[in-house]
């Protein structure tokens, strides 16, 4: 090959080169998509030149409180020690497991101790870690850690929560390894994972929409990351704000549709009973929440002030309705007969029978608590009966319940055949559609949830 062929080879390579790149970033901007709060339009502003009250921070019933308790507040809106605690374990001491479908991710020690815990950490450090999803040693964290919306913490407000964080007792508790499988366990592609996906910028008001509503969005968005649980992911595992809210299975649990649909969303929950179920894990009418919903209830929402509730409650009734394949309607309460309703199979009515139906009643309305009403509920009209099958497998004890109305976990005393003719019941009797789940979905489920 002469010097003129040659040439001509290296420039179809390049050529080749350069629009494989080409078409790489267009894919990765594409999967990319818009931003958390692009939805609603409109000029967005740094916070310094925003001309109303600041949406970050505490809310103004608290703006007087000393550091430590600004930075529990926030902690608390954030969900931090939810994530950062075992089952049964030691709070914000690590241990939690994240069950993936190509492993598991166990989180880490955020107390200060000064081994195992993050005692060593700088500021700088802290915000790089809330901010990029790089720990202190310079390797790059698992987005099971939301750093994508915690992205959207101002500098003070994370500062914040640290000081909170450093003022617990220090925990010693190593880290457990993580169980992820080839290439999911190489966190360098995390790093480029980040460059696509991590906005790194701090939260930017909308000055076409209310004070409010900008409190509740940068709640929703950056201090609660709420699009991490109910908006679907992309191809690379991202949030598709495209379908923002539309719901997503996560952890073995469904995250239902939280956008303004009306069907299968929330678009015909009126403020009260949103606000009733931040609160308190219920809504009349509505059901009850469970699994990490009912977690976050209980050890973040309910923690919030009314003002804040309610900004939370404006911002995600503005969310645009994304379509659901969920029944467009709930089922009404069922026969007060055993004899009539549907049945999916005997052995599970005969379960139901023996197990439940001294709380939640034939018709699926409860005599004990309303919080055991099963009439409304979104899970028992999921034909998928996912979240059927965890409640079962472990239990509900809603946030603002007695105690009484406390759901006991059968997951160790029935089998997953048991299990599963049981929820394909439950469905069938009190939901718009019975699910056919079989012992292989409940075994699957039950690994998911598992920690």
């Amino acid at each position: 090959m002469d010097m003129k062929q040659r040439g001509g080879a290296v420039r179809k390579l390049l050529i080749v080169l350069v629009l494989a790149l080409v078409f790489c970033a267009g894919f990765a901007f594409y999967l990319r998509g818009p931003g958390p709060i692009d939805f609603a339009g409109g000029p967005k502003v740094d916070l310094a030149a925003y001309k109303e009250a600041s949406p970050t921070s505490v809310p103004s019933s608290m703006q007087g409180a000393d550091l430590l308790s600004r930075g529990e507040y926030l902690a608390r809106a954030a969900d931090c020690m939810v994530c950062h605690t075992a089952r049964g374990g030691t709070e914000y001491a690590g241990g939690f497991a994240f069950t993936l479908p190509f492993g598991t991710i166990y989180s880490t020690n955020i107390t200060p101790d000064k081994e195992t815990g993050i005692g060593n950490y700088t500021d700088q450090d802290f915000l790089k870690a809330m901010h990029r999803g790089v720990r202190s040693d310079g390797a790059n964290l698992y987005p099971a850690m939301p750093f994508a919306s915690y992205t959207y913490i101002t500098d003070e407000d994370a500062l914040a929560i640290k000081a909170y964080l450093f003022s617990l007792a220090p925990v010693h508790a190593p880290a457990r390894a993580n169980t992820l499988t080839f290439p999911f366990n190489q966190r360098w592609a995390i790093g480029m994972w980040s460059v696509v996906f991590n906005a790194d910028k701090r939260f930017q008001p909308n000055t076409s929409q209310s004070p409010q509503w900008n409190r509740g969005a940068y709640l929703t968005e950056a201090l609660a990351h709420c699009g991490e649980c109910h908006t679907p992911r992309n191809l690379a595992f991202a949030l598709d704000n495209r379908h923002k809210f539309g719901g997503a299975v996560t952890g073995g649990w469904h995250a239902y549709n939280i956008s303004t649909e009306r069907g299968g969303g929330v678009g015909s929950w009126s403020e009260a009973d949103l606000v009733a179920y931040l609160a308190n894990g219920h809504a009349e009418g509505r059901g009850s929440a469970s699994g990490p919903m009912g977690e976050a209830v209980a050890e973040s929402f309910r923690y919030l002030t009314p003002e804040d509730m309610k900004a939370i409650v404006a911002y995600v009734r503005s969310v645009p309705a994304t379509p659901s394949n969920l029944p467009g309607s709930l089922a009404p309460p069922s026969s007060p007969s055993h004899k009539e309703g549907v049945a999916a199979t005997l052995h599970g009515k005969s379960m139901f029978e023996g197990a439940c139906v001294s709380c939640h009643n034939w018709t699926g309305v409860a005599d004990v608590s309303p919080y055991a009403t099963l009439t409304g509920s979104r899970a028992v009209n999921d034909p998928k009966g996912t979240n059927v099958v965890q409640v079962i497998l472990s239990g509900s004890s809603p946030a603002g319940s007695a105690g009484l109305e406390k759901m006991p976990a059968f997951g160790a005393s029935y089998s997953n055949k048991e299990i599963a003719d049981v929820a394909n019941y439950v469905t069938a009797r009190f939901g718009t559609r019975g699910a056919s789940l079989t012992e292989k979905d409940v075994a699957g489920l039950r690994r998911q949830s598992a920690q």
